[in-house]
């Protein structure tokens, strides 16, 4: 992974720093960038892209130890099919009947 890391940090020009968990596989990518800058931002934006395509490839998992959450919910659907997500749509309705509990965190 780190790897593939460092070939989408030289495609895009972008520093990306990781650091993780020792004996546990976890891997925090933070792609280093300016905001305020919209052509370095947009290229950050397509490195996510990548970088959840490099990590599902090598089989991994893009939700880590956090979940999904508001950054990744729009990629779920590279790593579970749509009969998954359909179905953990209904587990989270049983116990989250009114949708009170971080909504709009999970699914796109």
């Amino acid at each position: 992974m780190f790897a593939e890391l460092k070939k989408i940090s030289d495609r895009y020009d972008l520093i990306i720093a990781n650091f993780g968990h020792a004996g546990d596989g976890n891997i925090h990518v933070n792609i280093m960038t300016d905001k305020n800058d919209k052509e370095e931002y947009a290229k950050a934006g397509r490195a996510v892209r990548d970088i959840f395509e490099a990590t599902v490839k090598l089989e991994g998992t893009i939700s880590g130890e956090h979940g999904i959450g508001l950054t990744k919910k729009e990629f779920i659907d590279m790593e579970l099919s749509e009969v998954s997500i359909k179905l953990m749509k209904e587990v989270k309705s049983v116990f989250d009947p009114k949708g009170i509990m971080n909504p709009g965190k999970i699914f796109p």
